[in-house]
């Protein structure tokens, strides 16, 4: 640390040796510096702030069904309307500035300038900016910045009128395509409902319900047909047993007995029939012929016994009435079948249709989802009509403009650039520090042995001793006078900026 310091010190004393240079270096620097400071043309700037409504008229009409604009991308475009070619093209011309663009080069860089000193920024609060122009003559810079509000707002009385109409256009092509489709949507709906009548969602469970039922009825049947089966057999079985044919006189008098025994019973069973079902019933009908049959087998055996009382064969009853219950049986039997196959015919149609439900509930779903979504937006868009509609009356009936000037063009009677109590100041700091530089790289450049060290590094031979110099009078005298100067030449240039710095205060007040 010791040595960093004395090596600082070192620097320190070769620079003050040449600390003549760096007094000239500095005066030199600063008298180019403030003239140079003092004959910068001034440029003068005009600003105005204005109103800006950066919110599209599309935005309010469209939020909900359009994505909302950025902000930030409304003020580039509108800065870029701001100095797009037309409207300096405008500007010029209402400015005179085309006059003095005599080619089509001097146009082009004539054009580039007033938009390269063309600002427009945040004024601080919403929709609130500043348009500034700076230039030499100031009259013309607010002669640019009043152009560029004419052309806006002129341009801005006809905007939303046209934007209004834009945007009833809009609506009424959106409305014409969510009609369209809203129709579109309607019918397919309703050709599904037709089509699927029964499996819409919350009617699916009456097909359920039918196919349980389908079931039990199917298996009922099912068991009937196995007993009537069964039944038959044992007929067949009892019919082997029996004799086809018997005597007239032994048989006549227990066969008619028998026969009116098994019409009664008939009567009898054909009565609880009717209880439960109707005379169209299948059992109904087969107990009638029954009946009919025995009363016709009674009468012809009657008949028979008149015309052949000696005691010729007659029928067996008995076998008769076997035969007759197996025709019966057999007829039971088939209308038996007939009726399984026709609940398995409806329990196959059942389960099909009951196994399509999920799939119909899902299409149902998506087309309903879809109408619901085109309705929804077609009935906003219907409100965005209307609001448009009234949009339109209050713009025909007031003054509302999407542009507004707030205050208009001002130029300060001060000019806005250079700002010269800093450029001066700026001036004299570098001055001071081109000073310092100039000694130090003169003292590097021309190694002045100061300390013990510099000569041991310059000769590079082992130090034996040091004599200390003794001043004289003279000499002190000299060093002081020498010190006073330095610091006269010093103050001199502090006060030369100080004069400098008042002599600008004085101008820019006179002017």
């Amino acid at each position: 640390m010791d040595q960093v310091l004395q090596q600082i010190l070192g620097y320190a004393k070769a620079a003050w040796q040449r600390r003549w240079w760096g007094v000239v270096v500095a005066w030199l620097v600063c008298i180019v510096g403030w003239t140079w400071v003092m004959i910068i043309p001034d440029r003068y700037e005009a600003s105005a702030r204005v109103y800006v409504d950066t919110q599209t008229l599309l935005k309010p009409l469209l939020s909900g069904l359009a994505a909302e604009p950025n902000v930030e991308q409304q003020i580039k475009l509108m800065t870029r309307q701001l100095v797009s070619r037309p409207t300096l093209e405008k500007v010029a011309r209402m400015t005179d500035l085309d006059v003095k663009a005599k080619t089509p080069e001097q146009t082009e860089a004539m054009l580039n300038d007033l938009a390269g000193k063309i600002s427009i920024a945040d004024a601080g609060r919403e929709n609130l900016y500043t348009i500034s122009y700076q230039d030499a003559n100031g009259d013309l810079a607010k002669k640019v910045v009043q152009s560029l509000l004419t052309i806006f707002v002129e341009s801005s009385l006809g905007k939303t009128r046209q934007d209004i109409s834009s945007s009833q256009r809009f609506i009424e092509e959106q409305l014409q395509q969510y009609q369209q489709k809203l129709t579109d949507a309607e019918n397919s709906l309703k050709e599904f409902k037709q089509k699927h009548i029964g499996m819409m969602p919350g009617q699916g469970g009456d097909y359920y319900a039918k196919l349980s039922e389908t079931s039990a009825q199917l298996r009922q049947a099912q068991l009937d047909q196995q007993e009537a089966v069964n039944r038959r057999n044992q007929l067949k079985r009892q019919l082997a047993d029996e004799e086809p044919e018997l005597n007239a006189a032994a048989a006549a008098g227990p066969a008619n007995s028998e026969t009116d025994s098994r019409i009664q019973a008939l009567e009898k069973q054909m009565d609880q029939l009717r209880l439960q079902y109707t005379d169209l019933h299948p059992d109904i009908q087969s107990t009638k012929r029954l009946i009919e049959k025995l009363q016709a087998q009674k009468k012809a055996e009657i008949a028979q016994r008149k015309a052949d009382p000696a005691g010729s064969k007659i029928q067996n009853p008995v076998y008769q009435q076997l035969t007759i219950a197996i025709a019966e049986a057999d007829a039971t039997v088939s209308a038996l079948g007939a009726r399984v196959a026709e609940y398995q015919r409806r329990f196959g149609e059942l389960r099909n249709a009951s196994n399509m439900i999920p799939q119909v509930e899902q299409e149902y779903t998506q087309l309903t989802r879809d109408y619901e979504v085109y309705r929804q937006n077609y009935d906003a868009l219907l409100k965005r009509r209307e609001s448009v509609t009234m949009s339109g009356e209050v713009e025909s009936k007031t003054d509302t403009v999407d542009f507004r000037v707030i205050d208009p063009p001002f130029v300060p009677s001060q000019p806005a650039w250079p700002n010269r109590p800093l450029l001066l100041s700026l001036v004299t700091l570098a001055g001071l520090a081109a000073g310092v530089a100039v000694a130090f790289l003169l003292s590097q450049l021309r190694r002045t042995v100061t300390d013990r060290r510099v000569l041991r590094e310059l000769t590079g031979l082992p130090l034996l001793g040091a004599v200390s110099r003794v001043e004289t009078d003279e000499t002190r005298r000299r060093k002081r006078k020498g010190l006073l100067t330095y610091l006269a030449a010093l103050g001199s240039l502090i006060a030369a900026y100080g004069a400098v710095m008042v002599v600008q205060l004085v101008i820019s007040r006179a002017g």
